[in-house]
């Protein structure tokens, strides 16, 4: 009798942390869809989930002109085996999924998911950069990405904590939701 050899392929694992954020179509209901779209990835795992924080609007053009609604954020911290450029592929489609448009830069979204950080890669590409390039002037990403992973260090800025400013804190607030 012959005996099979079955080959194990071993599948390993990366820290990723993705921001989400909405300001239109029941904003608080589109995170929580958010987390649940992330977990059900491929070969990925949600670890954390960070409350939800409320924001106004920054960078928004239309901001001046008419009033645009308060965004609600949030940051979950994954384990993947994505890539991280089939990670930010999934992403869009979770967006797409939820609606997402883009008429212009920083228009008012429905669902927008960001991939933060992909364990300690620094890298910048055409379609990817890592760390975010904006994540460590953005308190609606920070305060959320402290609440979960306070001793994390940003690659290229340093540990999260002293990226927090109380410049960068003002006109957000944790939701008791």
């Amino acid at each position: 009798m012959l005996a099979t050899l079955q080959t194990r392929k071993i599948v390993v694992m990366k820290q990723a942390f993705i921001a989400l954020g909405s300001n239109l179509e029941d904003p608080v209901l589109q995170v929580k869809k958010a987390f649940a779209a992330l977990a059900q990835l491929p070969k990925t795992c949600v670890l954390k989930k960070s409350s939800l924080y409320q924001t106004a609007p920054i960078d928004c053009p239309q901001a001046t002109e008419q009033a645009v609604p308060d965004f609600i954020n949030a940051v979950a911290e994954i384990e993947t085996a994505l890539s991280p450029e089939a990670l930010l592929e999934a992403l869009h489609t979770i967006e797409n999924a939820a609606g997402r448009e883009r008429p212009y830069i920083n228009a008012p979204r429905v669902l927008d998911c960001d991939l933060l950080l992909y364990e300690n890669v620094v890298q910048n590409t055409r379609k990817l950069k890592l760390p975010h390039p904006r994540m460590h002037t953005r308190g609606f990403v920070l305060l959320p990405l402290f609440e979960i992973a306070p001793q994390l260090n940003v690659p290229n800025h340093g540990k999260i904590a002293t990226l927090i400013t109380p410049e960068l804190s003002l006109g957000i607030q944790k939701l008791d939701i």
